[in-house]
């Protein structure tokens, strides 16, 4: 996986630099830690990955002894709940993987006043206590979104299928659309829909504007690609461009559906092996250079001879067709596929 790692040029907070001495006090030299984590959408694959790649980690770091995973549908109240409990329960370390952006601040402020390490992986969060490791989402939807406008000319209409209205992903990979839409005044978005990152409800979000007869060129998906070219496919409506993530499902689409032009942009839900690995080091003292470590997106597409070969490389039936193909980070994950796919964490 060619993946480029960017380290964003944002100050430490004096106040995380002044607690980080007391990070792991509470884990004796003989004893591992142990890691809490708190994430809120559920039954999504990317999702599912990025617990499997936290358990897969965390065991094959042989320094955490335990992980308390608060793993659940639910809101940003919902996980002020979880995250409250993750102190109460007495945890080194929580990896979170936020519902809002600030939504969270005031119990992610709770535990670093408490000593805890709190990682925010996947999304940012704008408690500066707190360290972010997540991929580059305005990045990944600018990069998606332009490809797509070129491969229409500049010029035609498109459907736009976020994620979940509120979380930071989303709020980024908006920011990332918008800017690659200023370029091109010929295009239009003729129906923007929040699909919640949940496949079944993007499905029928998209059968229900077929429906309507309004044709389109193209589709910006937010990771529900395979089942928005399942139902292309399913009421026999044109192959519109699909631009979407680099789930298993959908690289294989991209090779195998005869007259599907589409481009898939990396997301590794494995970034939460990588907050493992970040909580692991900050646990210890070693401080980052940056409280934000961001990993650059890249693009496949079917259109050309090369990028058809990058496809036919990520592509892996071994895995969950719901699971971006991308299970590890170079640098930031050492488990490797059997063990991310055993989905075992320490004494499970």
């Amino acid at each position: 996986m060619n993946k480029a790692r960017h380290l964003a040029l944002l100050p430490l907070a004096a106040a995380a630099s002044v607690a980080l001495a007391g990070f792991g006090a509470a884990a004796a030299a003989d004893k591992g830690y142990v890691i809490g984590v708190s994430n809120t959408v559920q039954g999504n694959g990317w999702r599912e990955e990025m617990i499997c790649s936290i358990k897969a980690q965390a065991l094959v770091s042989g320094e955490v002894e335990s992980l308390n995973i608060s793993h659940r549908n639910t809101d940003a109240a919902g996980q002020l709940e979880d995250i409250r409990n993750l102190i109460s329960a007495g945890v080194d370390a929580i990896i979170v993987n936020p519902a809002d952006p600030s939504g969270v601040n005031a119990a992610i402020k709770e535990a670093t006043d408490a000593g805890i390490v709190v990682v925010a992986v996947d999304q940012t969060v704008t408690e500066p206590s707190a360290y972010v490791i997540s991929n580059d989402q305005e990045e990944y939807g600018y990069v998606g979104a332009k490809w797509l406008f070129d491969q229409l000319g500049g010029s035609g209409e498109v459907i736009y299928m976020r994620g979940a209205a509120g979380a930071s992903a989303d709020s980024d990979r908006d920011k990332g659309f918008k800017r690659a839409l200023e370029d091109a005044s010929g295009i239009e978005v003729v129906h923007e829909v929040f699909t919640g990152w949940q496949m079944d409800q993007a499905k029928q979000q998209l059968l229900d504007y077929l429906a309507t007869g309004v044709p389109f060129d193209g589709i910006w998906t937010s990771g529900t690609d395979i089942v928005i070219v399942d139902a292309l496919l399913e009421s026999d409506a044109p192959l519109a461009a699909v631009v979407g993530a680099d789930t298993g499902g959908f690289v294989k689409q991209l090779i195998s559906v005869e007259g599907l032009t589409g481009g898939a942009v990396t997301n590794p839900g494995s970034i939460g092996g990588a907050g493992v690995t970040l909580a692991l080091q900050l646990l210890k003292g070693e401080q980052p250079e940056s409280r934000i470590v961001h990993v650059q997106p890249v693009l496949w597409e079917n259109v050309t001879e090369e990028g058809r070969a990058q496809l036919t490389a990520a592509s892996d039936p071994s895995l969950d067709p719901d699971w971006p193909v991308g299970i590890s980070i170079p640098e930031w994950t050492t488990y490797t596929k059997d063990q991310i796919i055993a989905c075992k964490g320490p004494g499970e």
